[in-house]
């Protein structure tokens, strides 16, 4: 056995051993992050028109490069509260962007664009403008919806059924709220495929007959699934969605010249293509 000042000697080599070995997992683990270009957490709907945005972004700004994150947006605020880093962040209504500035962690958001809903119908849903309304609350008719609160998509949803009820319909927001399969954009929702329009899928599985879901969704559902159709939601009872936009605390300094980018002719001449409206 050591003697005691041996023991210490040892004991202080091995403490040093360890330290080390803690600098050096911590440089090696600082070294994998990510040290260039924008990091864009953004709504899921945006998938597509925000694709095109940021490589048209990085055409015109040689050496730049983007990095796009897409999620429900309420689970991208969250994640964001709770200090995951970005520089950007795009969503599909004020609130949440307005949340993250409010909280300190952001600047007050601008709007871009805007959106509406619409049913996306499967192959076997008869119905149109005129009777969607009728054919929703039919009890056999299954109703796919995002989720409220995490997911702008729902909230607007609940908005259009609260909509319906305030329309003569007595009992309609409950009965619809009841039967809605919340199949997209909650904490336990499985993760939308990389390579297909989550909505389409879903439909295409036979999920549900119906799905009410953003315009813009329901074009490239179709374009990926030809037996969908598009219904337009009767003026009555529709709802519009505004989407926001916000720079992070801390964020790169060319975080504001993509946000300009974002609000610029190009950039919105880009969201357009994909469907989406002025702000």
């Amino acid at each position: 056995m050591p003697a005691p000042s041996e023991a210490v000697r040892l004991a202080k080599r091995i403490a040093s051993a360890l330290l080390v070995a803690l600098v050096s997992g911590a440089a090696m683990a600082q070294a994998e992050l990510p040290t260039t270009g924008l990091r864009v957490l953004s709504a899921g709907s945006l998938r597509a028109a925000l694709t095109d945005v940021a490589r048209a972004f990085e055409a015109q700004r040689p050496g730049s490069s983007v990095t796009l994150v897409f999620g429900a947006s309420g689970l991208l605020k969250d994640r964001l509260l709770g200090g995951e880093r970005a520089d950007v962040f795009t969503s599909a209504n004020m609130e949440h962007p307005a949340a993250l500035a409010q909280a300190g962690r952001a600047a007050s958001p601008q709007a871009f664009a805007s959106n509406r809903l619409c049913a996306l119908a499967g192959p076997g849903f008869e119905g149109t403008t005129d009777t969607l309304v009728e054919r929703l609350l039919d009890a056999r008719v299954r109703v796919g919806t995002s989720t409220p609160k995490a997911e702008p998509a729902g909230d607007y949803t609940w908005q259009m059924l609260e909509r319906i009820e305030a329309r003569g319909r007595p009992g309609a927001f409950k009965l619809l709220t009841d039967k809605a399969l919340q199949l997209t954009g909650g904490p336990s929702s499985p993760p939308p495929p990389n390579d297909r329009n989550v909505y389409g899928a879903l439909m295409a599985s036979g999920q549900a007959d119906v799905f009410i879901t953003y315009c813009t969704n329901a074009v490239v559902a179709q374009a990926e699934e030809p037996a969908l159709r598009r219904i337009e939601v009767p003026a009555a009872v529709g709802v519009s969605a505004s989407y926001g936009v916000t720079v992070m605390n801390g964020a790169r300094a060319d975080a504001g010249a993509f946000v300009a980018f974002l609000l610029g002719p190009a950039g919105q001449a880009l969201l357009t293509r994909r469907g989406f409206s002025p702000p």
